[in-house]
């Protein structure tokens, strides 16, 4: 029930902080209910522990509908869930790079904070020696191409994903700048801080 996933979300959430996270993030989000229910137990206890943790939500785009399992597509996801004010949002798991494009070039279009992605190397290959089929090479050429159209703020990899295949984004991405966000921008001016 509702009751009981805010329940063992407010047991994670004490375990998570007691043992010193400094962020909480709630992903692979394919039920918007159940994302409802963590971001509900998140709130809860921020009220009780007199504090804001920052908090990462990233979704679960499950096929080629673009929608997540629960039939949302990115915008509706967003709106449900940008109350909890996020420091990021995002996409991860289900899909490769190319396929997951399209949602997260619509999530930076209408998102107000920093937007994350984390595809998997491709879509599942039993016949591949990983597993999945994109080599680090293609996936971090991918997320490049995001990064110079000014999609993303927070890349990386999910399922198929490995050591090299984060070394290459990060090679790739580098020289690029990340998503200009003018409200968090003109923020962390107004504190004296320089945005990215």
């Amino acid at each position: 029930s509702f009751d009981e996933l805010v329940e063992n979300y407010s047991e994670a959430i004490r375990g998570l902080t007691d043992g010193g996270a400094d962020i909480l993030l709630v992903e692979t989000i394919f039920d918007t209910l159940n994302a409802k229910a963590a971001l509900f137990a998140i709130e809860q206890f921020f009220e009780t522990a007199g504090r804001r943790w920052p908090v990462m939500i990233s979704g679960t785009i499950t096929d080629a509908s673009g929608r997540t399992l629960s039939g949302q597509t990115p915008e509706a996801f967003w709106n449900s869930l940008n109350h909890i004010r996020p420091l990021s949002f995002g996409l991860n798991c289900a899909l490769g790079a190319a396929d997951l494009r399209q949602h997260v070039e619509e999530l930076s279009r209408i998102c107000n904070c920093f937007v994350s992605a984390h595809p998997n190397a491709g879509l599942p290959n039993p016949l591949s020696p990983s597993g999945y089929d994109e080599t680090p090479e293609q996936l971090a050429s991918e997320i490049l191409d995001w990064a110079r159209h000014g999609f993303v703020n927070i890349v990386g990899g999910c399922c198929g994903t490995s050591p090299d295949h984060i070394a290459a984004i990060a090679r790739a991405v580098s020289s690029v700048a990340p998503r200009a966000i003018p409200e968090i921008e003109k923020k962390l001016r107004l504190s004296g801080l320089e945005p990215f």
